[in-house]
């Protein structure tokens, strides 16, 4: 249960606080602290307006519940109190996740990564599927998906492929994507008819920044060879893959879709976010730790969401929530009141963490 008034004692606390920055940033002339200042306003007042359209529905509330002594007005104050108090409540709601400490990757674009588990030929496919609904969301959603690297296996299937998808606020929606995905169906090579079960895994890494990361010539060791499986003309001919490795961590990374430049633009891109998310996971530790099992976790080892064909049935086991509309989810078009369900029980949770502080 979040305790409500250490919520609204941290809201008032943050109003108090933009004023004073307010008041400082038309008092002082230094021009280091006037920026210092300017970025803690505008982190701050997204916080100070819900606060006031909070206290704007809370007395227009109490205006009517207090018209409702008036015999006159009963009538009309009854009419009105409950949409009044519906816009309370979803004010009150709005300023509480004002207090959700922001992830400076939020807004970041991502890379996607999809591998084939369990299940052989089957697993490849379903990694194929997998790849295909992100692809046609991600259209959906405007955004720019560009494969890097992919292993095919034939039919539609991949024992691996790897995804840039840029646009606004990519990571912050895919990245309770991160883990393993299970399928529950006939496969298409089952005679018999027998219902199996496959996996594949998948990772949401952030894109991040050039400056985020900075990776020395020395650390690297860049190979070029012979691109591998289906890619058309120059599969084979021309030594147009790169592998990168990086000696510190050992992680290799290998681009081989388009030209040798290209390809060496790629693999450096996915390297840096490989690099990224390994310091966020250290960085983070701790928070994983004492949170695990919950959403926010990004542990990509625990099975997350069951795809079950023969009841058509989409079912994540973090939420446990349990959807019948698996064609529009593996469409694209249903996934979004999926990740919205997600990312709705990982504000909660960390709503109850800060009201326990």
């Amino acid at each position: 249960m979040v305790d409500l008034s250490r919520l609204e004692r941290r809201l008032r606390g943050a109003v108090e606080r933009f004023d004073l920055v307010e008041a400082r940033m038309g008092a002082t002339a230094d021009g280091g602290e006037i920026t210092r200042l300017a970025r803690e306003y505008a982190e701050l007042k997204p916080v100070a307006e819900a606060v006031r359209a909070l206290d704007a529905a809370r007395r227009e509330v109490e205006s009517l519940e207090a018209m409702r002594a008036d015999v006159e007005m009963r009538a009309l104050a009854d009419e009105e109190i409950g949409p009044a108090r519906a816009r309370l409540e979803a004010a009150s709601a709005c300023a509480r996740r004002m207090l959700i400490p922001k992830d400076k990757d939020e807004e970041a674009s991502a890379i996607l990564e999809i591998r084939a588990g369990t299940g052989g030929d089957e697993a490849a496919l379903f990694a194929g599927d997998l790849f295909r609904m992100y692809q046609r969301y991600a259209g959906l959603r405007g955004w720019r998906l560009d494969v890097d690297d992919a292993s095919e296996t034939g039919l539609g299937g991949y024992k691996e492929i790897i995804a840039s998808v840029s646009g606004q606020g990519v990571y912050g929606r895919l990245r309770f994507e991160s883990g393993v995905h299970r399928v529950q169906r006939v496969p298409q090579t089952e005679a018999g008819g027998r219902i199996h079960t496959s996996a594949a895994t998948v990772a949401i890494l952030p894109q991040p920044d050039e400056v985020d990361v900075v990776i020395d010539d020395k650390d690297i060791r860049i190979d070029t060879m012979r691109a591998s499986g289906a890619g058309g003309q120059h599969v084979n001919k021309t030594d147009s893959a790169v592998r990168i490795t990086h000696l510190p961590s050992g992680i290799a990374v290998v681009a081989q879709e388009k030209s040798q430049h290209q390809n060496r633009a790629n693999a450096m891109k996915v390297l840096r976010a490989r690099l990224y998310d390994l310091e966020r996971d250290r960085r983070d530790a701790a928070r994983a730790a004492d949170r695990k099992g919950q959403v926010g976790s990004g542990d990509r080892s625990e099975r997350i969401r069951t795809y079950n064909y023969p009841q058509g049935r989409v079912t994540d086991h973090r939420i446990n929530l349990t959807v019948y509309n698996l064609p529009e989810v593996l469409s694209g078009a249903g996934l979004d009141p999926v990740i919205d369900a997600l990312i709705a029980d990982d504000q909660a949770a960390k709503l109850i963490a800060l009201a326990e502080e």
